[in-house]
């Protein structure tokens, strides 16, 4: 089965806990604080496997949780950091971020890597908060939470060609006599039920791989036929193969089949029609296409290349083939997004800081504090131990919370809720 748009969710490793720890050495009295730090989570990363060619296995495995850091020990030894949890990709994956619709990596060539969840900080132990007045603290954090993603992954083919058309106007059948792929041919529509792939080398050894695409029908750009699940995979070509039954056979005129499809292209994306397109005239073995081929040049614009071929008998494929090549070493990769959406380089600008806290009352008359900073806060701090419930309740003074509760009405004995914890207000 060709798998070639997943949704998945990743979890990147929670920091490890720090620890609360004191010298225990003979002959040393008094022995300070000696809590380790904790290790930083894995991080997720997917890299490019050469040998993949779908995203299959994504469809039996759609959640990808990271281990977490290694807690802290006694004797100020830190927990052990893990190595990042790697996760294979066919190239030529893109991968979105399903809320923001943001572009988190484009994946093409072999080896190539991108982070796409960061593992938490290990949380600090019990020696990092020592002072003068306060030398033996009962304070150590939890490890920072990892981040977490919901991502949509799309495979987009890595061919240099692609062969677009109505459905059986040849295209399997032509990229069966130039290329070694054997894709299903038959004598009714839609024979071709996902994309396929061949490397064509001409008589003068020169080289390019050519993708063969469900046929398109009108519509197929807004979700009609089959032809619209894959026109994604010819955004990365840099030569459309536009082939027409020449024949009419099957009763339909070539030239609106040819006015139809590049319709259908620029619809999708009107990047498509900057590329460089050769009109492969097939099936001309067949009575009637040289009259139609004549009626069809008439009715195209000039600069319009045609290519008179049959796939059957192998007619006219040495020229077409070097055309087609020359055309593709000519032609500069097109890139799939804007420069500015996987900008790689470092741009410093102004942006407004999300607030720390929001405070709101909730239909049971609880008061519910929201937002990043005091969530992070509040999960990495251990409330199993007085000295630490005392650091966060002075941290949420210091951020001014205790006063946006008064100011929208609590009083003592309130209850409070962050995520899913309820505490008692008390002034």
């Amino acid at each position: 089965m060709f798998v070639d748009k997943v949704k998945i969710y990743v979890k990147a490793g929670d920091g490890g806990n720090g620890v609360v720890a004191f010298r225990r050495e003979k002959y040393i009295p008094d022995g300070g604080p000696a809590g380790g730090d904790g290790g930083k989570g894995s991080d997720v990363v997917f890299e490019v496997e050469e040998g993949l060619r779908t995203l299959m296995d994504f469809r039996y495995q759609k959640h990808f949780k990271a281990p977490r850091g290694e807690n802290g020990r006694p004797k100020n030894q830190h927990g052990k950091s893990r190595d990042a949890m790697v996760v294979k990709v066919p190239p030529g994956t893109t991968i979105t971020n399903e809320a923001t619709g943001e572009i988190v990596a484009d994946l093409t060539e072999h080896g190539q890597q991108a982070i796409v969840v960061r593992g938490g900080r290990g949380g600090r132990g019990n020696s990092r908060f020592a002072t003068p007045s306060n030398p033996a603290p009962e304070i150590a954090e939890n490890g920072q939470p990892g981040q977490e993603k919901d991502l949509k992954l799309e495979l987009k083919l890595l061919a240099d060609v692609g062969l677009v058309g109505f459905p059986s106007v040849g295209k399997s059948t032509l990229l069966s006599v130039v290329s070694a792929a054997k894709p299903k041919i038959a004598d009714y529509h839609f024979t071709t039920l996902v994309p396929n792939l061949g490397v064509v080398e001409t008589d003068d050894h020169r080289s390019f791989v050519m993708a063969d695409l469900p046929g398109l029908i009108e519509g197929a750009h807004s979700g009609v036929g089959l032809g619209h699940q894959f026109l994604r995979h010819i955004e990365r070509t840099r030569v459309i193969v536009h082939v027409i039954d020449m024949s009419g056979i099957e009763g339909r005129d070539p030239f609106e089949d040819y006015q139809t499809i590049n319709e259908e292209l620029s619809q999708y994306n009107l990047r498509l029609t900057e590329r460089p397109q050769v009109v492969v005239a097939n099936k001309m073995d067949l009575p009637g296409a040289a009259e139609n081929l004549e009626l069809f040049k008439e009715m195209v614009e000039e600069d319009v290349e045609i290519h008179a071929i049959s796939a059957v008998t192998k007619k006219g494929l040495s020229d077409l083939l070097r055309s087609v090549v020359d055309k593709v070493e000519s032609t500069p990769e097109f890139p799939l997004y804007e420069e500015e959406e996987i900008e790689q380089r470092v741009i410093y600008k102004y942006t407004k800081k999300e607030e720390p806290f929001k405070v709101s009352k909730d239909d049971d008359g609880a008061y519910v504090i929201e937002g990043h900073e005091i969530e992070t806060l509040f999960k990495m701090t251990d409330f199993n131990r007085h000295d630490s419930v005392q650091r966060f309740a002075r941290k949420m003074r210091f951020m001014g919370i205790d006063q946006a509760l008064r100011d929208i009405g609590a009083v003592d004995g309130d209850t409070v809720r962050i995520l899913k914890h309820e505490f008692e207000f008390v002034e």
